[in-house]
């Protein structure tokens, strides 16, 4: 059994999902492995990880729009807030979706279905430079 390990970097514009799946499958592609499993680990607190559709962009607005509603910015509840209005809902973003994924590699390609990318979900509003960690074991 072969693994690999990669570290990429996200450049975020602010809350939001940003596609990563293209860079993450070029890497794997360059492993040559044909079969296997992927970690994705996002190395934060206020960031996450989700897998969802690539097709409808409608569908990343509603789930955005829905977490807007669920956890508001500047709640007078939450007693964290160093870092501004959205720190304590960064955070509970981030516990309420993901900070790994795995995607099993099936004959060369990860098995993600056809309408399914790998996001990186900004949970804070301004700009961020994100590490992703990748972890691939296979054959």
């Amino acid at each position: 059994m072969k693994q690999a390990t990669h570290e990429i970097s996200v450049k975020t514009r602010g809350r939001g999902l940003v596609n990563i799946n293209d860079e993450i499958v070029s890497w794997v592609l360059s492993q040559g492995m044909t079969t296997g499993l992927l970690t994705v680990f996002i190395r934060h607190t206020s960031a996450s990880l989700v897998i969802q559709e690539n097709a409808d962009p409608d569908v990343l607005s509603d789930l955005s729009a829905f977490l807007d509603r669920m956890v508001p910015d500047g709640d007078p509840q939450y007693r964290h807030s160093a870092e501004g209005d959205d720190d304590m809902p960064a955070h509970i973003r981030s516990a309420l979706t993901q900070t790994q994924i795995s995607v099993p590699l099936v004959n060369g390609r990860l098995a993600l279905g056809t309408w399914q990318d790998v996001y990186l979900f900004e949970h804070r509003t301004a700009p961020h430079r994100r590490q992703v960690v990748l972890h691939l074991s296979g054959e």
